[in-house]
């Protein structure tokens, strides 16, 4: 699937519920389509294989791809669907189980139906765009969690994702290990040796690091007081900041402010 054929953002084109009925279709689109079957059952044909759903399922139709769904003439299922095109939708998707060769997911831990029905299109104001575009996304978030790629469960994922969140959240002084062990969700001990094994240090000492690297940067270009820098790196003492900075450094910040000044002046 080639990447240049998304050119925009998630947009939400479509959504709907279809009663229960013998209403079948057949063809190629030009967008991707998920479906979640309510009740009842029915079939699921792409390539050469035919997946037969029931409540709760899901399955999901790529664009460009010949598919043809129907349903099951004894017990016809009805569900709900929502049409979406752009990169992002790519991107998220990427992230769940659903692929060209594994289009559908099982039953979910969870009733999706309201979270479709909530997706409302047709509107042409810009914040019903918006708002039809966020709930998709919303959606597929959910799709996300109970059904996530595999790859994203690899041990390195973890400490990727702590990097993450330390890089976001440095500034925050009542920022606590244990507040990056509840984001990350894994056993505490478990994290902290894949941490120390990945970059060589502690997952405090990675904290502080960021918060120091910070420091400098706005010690060299801005021209903030020594204590507003101390709060945006995350220390209300700026005693405290100063006495860290020194130990990470060598220097105090007012002789690093006042050493890479000389040097500017110096060019």
């Amino acid at each position: 699937m080639s990447s240049a054929f998304f050119l925009e953002d998630l947009i939400c084109t479509d959504s709907g519920y279809k009663p229960s009925d013998l209403h079948h279709w057949g063809g190629v689109r030009n967008i991707f389509a998920l479906h979640y079957v309510v009740s009842g059952a029915g079939y699921y044909e792409v390539g050469r294989n035919i997946y037969t759903l029931t409540r709760g399922e899901s399955f999901i139709i790529f664009p460009n791809t010949e598919v043809y769904y129907y349903p099951d003439p004894d017990d016809p299922w009805e569900y709900v669907w929502v049409d979406f095109k752009g990169a992002e939708a790519l991107r998220l998707l990427s992230m769940t189980q659903f692929a060209e060769h594994t289009p559908i997911v099982s039953e979910s831990p969870v009733r999706l139906e309201m979270l479709f029905r909530q997706i409302e299109t047709g509107g042409m104001a810009p914040y019903q765009r918006e708002r039809s575009n966020a709930r998709l996304h919303l959606l597929l978030s959910y799709y996300i969690e109970h059904f996530p790629q595999e790859k994203l469960l690899r041990k390195n994922d973890y400490v990727v994702s702590t990097k993450e969140y330390i890089e976001n959240n440095y500034w925050k002084t009542a920022l606590t290990v244990s507040d990056i062990v509840e984001y990350v969700s894994v056993e505490r001990s478990y994290l902290f040796r894949l941490f120390k094994e990945a970059t060589g240090m502690s997952v405090v000492k990675y904290v502080k690091t960021v918060r120091m690297k910070r420091a400098c940067a706005l010690l060299h270009s801005s021209n903030l007081s020594i204590k507003v820098i101390a709060w945006s790196v995350g220390y209300q003492d700026q005693l405290y900041f100063s006495k860290v900075f020194k130990k990470a450094t060598s220097y105090t910040p007012s002789e690093y402010m006042k050493k890479n000044t000389v040097a500017s002046d110096q060019r």
